[in-house]
């Protein structure tokens, strides 16, 4: 059973920086990938970040410049450096784990419970 827990989230004034964690727990598999997505109300879920395997990152391009995804593999986390925080920003963030039989064959998609992020203007 895996398990992903956020922590980071909170209220924050526009312009400002916050720093999310997600920390995985459980049986891993060596392949995977973790990533930020976020949603708004009366949004969808969308990508923020990604850190694939092999180390390669991506950002939406409504993020790209501020924020930046790191990953510290020994402790199966991944953070999110948000700086100059808009209020568009503002979401539930959930950290995602997938992970893969093979490079291309998904073995699992897991969530955490989401961490709220509040940008005031």
């Amino acid at each position: 059973q895996v398990q992903l827990v956020e922590s980071g989230g909170g209220l924050v004034q526009a312009g400002g920086s916050l720093r999310l964690s997600c920390a995985a727990s459980g049986s891993i598999a060596s392949i995977n990938t973790m990533g930020w997505y976020r949603q708004a109300p009366g949004k969808q879920r969308e990508l923020v970040a990604m850190f694939y395997y092999g180390g390669k990152t991506s950002y939406a391009d409504s993020v790209k410049g501020r924020f930046t995804i790191s990953r510290d593999n020994a402790k199966n986390a991944a953070y999110l450096q948000m700086n100059n925080l808009k209020p568009e920003d503002a979401a539930v963030y959930y950290c995602n784990l997938k992970t893969y039989r093979t490079l291309s064959a998904i073995s699992g998609d897991y969530w955490g419970q989401g961490t709220q992020v509040t940008v005031s203007s």
